[in-house]
């Protein structure tokens, strides 16, 4: 969390340990052949970002982006014990739902590292998600031509 939920002017961290951070991040990917050009795209912790985090992304070469709200999507990291626990089928028919209203689709968020505690992983809807948005008319592209960055 880089600045307090309560206090967006308020920075818990300094750009210094922003940029270390995010060198931490590209050395851990760097292992898995993920070059800094190949993931330009920053989704601060917790989705929760303000001016000042948007400006040193921006001076280090990253855009700030997120999901699109309404989907639940990003719900997927709650487990069963949780007060705002998500099971995945309710998260695949808000998505869907979603869908109904938003004809021009959705950035989603999955959390592919979830608890062992959530036994119900909603990444495992994703060949099912993509097949029913595909069968509504739906393109899956890559973020850079969505986002016109390539």
């Amino acid at each position: 969390l880089y600045f307090p939920w309560e206090r967006r002017d308020t920075m818990l961290v300094s750009q210094e340990k922003f940029v270390e951070d995010m060198k931490k991040s590209y050395s851990l990917m760097a292992k898995f052949g993920i070059k800094k050009e190949d993931a330009t795209f920053f989704i601060p912790p917790y989705e929760h970002y303000n001016a000042t985090v948007s400006a040193w992304a921006k001076q280090i070469g990253l855009q700030v982006i997120n999901y699109t709200p309404g989907t639940a999507s990003n719900g997927d990291y709650t487990t069963p014990d949780m007060k705002s626990y998500y099971a995945s089928e309710r998260l695949y028919n808000n998505l869907l739902k979603a869908d109904e209203t938003s004809p021009n689709g959705h950035l989603l968020m999955l959390h592919f590292g979830t608890s062992d505690a959530r036994t119900d992983k909603f990444y495992k809807y994703l060949p099912k998600i993509i097949e029913t948005l595909r069968s509504r008319g739906y393109q899956f592209v890559p973020l850079k031509e969505l986002l016109g960055a390539e």
